[in-house]
């Protein structure tokens, strides 16, 4: 974001004040599944100028931070974020450089490492003046939580937030404190507020009569689990009225059972796909299902409702593309009436 340029000449402030430059800041806003979110530029007439915030993040440490301008963000969706609420990064976490759907507008940011593996030496190396860190687990090997590395980064004087971002409000509420800190509450409206009115005109629509039931599955090349309500795409879902089957058989939480499912038939099965190998990872799902002739038989599969989901959507947090993953989950469900 560019900086706000002062005019400050004290002996024609009116013409100061009518003659000040706009600010101009540039977010990647949400395109298409797959495709490069670009930066269109953004009107800064409502931009304030930024100075300390104070506020409690999501692992219930109080942060202060001051206009921030060497932000290192150590999950690629918190990096797209950051950037989206007009911030700038020196450092960030190798998927937000590698997964597909993110592009970061400083072609010089250095990378930190995976995000389940932060080299706390290399963020420390970019004299950062704020760091996004993410207080969830469950990620790739099963815990990506990076509050261990917390210590050393306060000890060095370093403002580090934790963060943890499941459903849209949680989105909401990031967007809130990042415009808060860079002062853009006009990138707050086109990035969290438009969006949030598109969500609700997509839930509006959902019939009230006869609700859907589905699975939600993510694939890997080790295994299969399912989703409850509780995950992204499950809340996505039960926004728009479908009965998760996975909430009433908490044991397939732990344990996915393929007799379980062809027992509950459900109308949809959804699949995301997860890992650098989708292709390994859906031939585990369909050397595992294919193997049961029962498989065949089910609702969803011979309704055509056996759904492959984009991970960019439904995996990885959509951030100002909720709207699309909303809107794709109901043309899905709601599309074939």
């Amino acid at each position: 974001m560019k900086k706000i340029v002062l005019c400050a000449a004290a002996a024609a402030l009116a013409l100061a004040l009518a003659g000040c430059g706009q600010q101009e800041g540039e977010a990647p806003a949400a395109d298409a599944p797959q495709q490069e979110q670009q930066a269109p530029e953004a009107p800064a007439a409502e931009a304030t100028a930024p100075g300390p915030v104070t506020f409690t993040d999501d692992a219930g440490n109080e942060v202060t931070v001051d206009n921030p301008q060497r932000v290192v963000a150590c999950m690629g969706s918190f990096a797209n974020a950051w950037e989206l609420a007009g911030g700038t990064l020196v450092g960030v976490s190798d998927d937000a450089l590698q997964a597909a759907g993110w592009t970061i507008q400083n072609p010089d940011v250095a990378t930190v490492g995976d995000f389940t593996a932060v080299n706390l030496e290399a963020v420390m190396a970019l004299d950062p003046d704020f760091v996004i860190m993410t207080s969830g687990t469950g990620g790739r090997g099963g815990d990506s939580s990076q509050a261990d590395l917390r210590d050393a980064l306060v000890g060095a004087g370093i403002p580090v937030a934790y963060f943890e971002v499941t459903t849209f409000d949680d989105y909401e509420r990031l967007m809130r404190t990042f415009t808060d800190i860079t002062g853009r509450a006009d990138l707050y409206d086109q990035n969290v507020a438009k969006v949030a009115e598109a969500i609700d005109a997509v839930v509006a629509q959902v019939p009230a009569e006869n609700p859907p039931t589905a699975l939600v599955l993510t694939t890997f090349s080790g295994g299969t689990r399912v989703q409850s309500s509780g995950t992204q795409t499950g809340a996505m879902l039960a926004d728009l009225g479908v009965n998760n089957l996975a909430d009433e058989n908490r044991s397939l939480l732990k344990d996915f059972s393929l007799e379980a499912v062809i027992e509950m038939d459900p109308d949809f099965i959804f699949v995301i796909p997860m890992g650098n190998d989708t292709e390994a990872a859906m031939r585990n799902l369909e050397e595992a299902t294919a193997a049961n002739p029962a498989w065949a038989s089910l609702s969803a599969v011979q309704n055509g409702r056996y759904i492959t989901l984009d991970p960019t959507l439904y995996l990885a947090k959509p951030n100002a593309q909720w709207d699309a993953a909303y809107q794709g989950l109901f043309d899905n469900l709601y599309g074939q009436n």
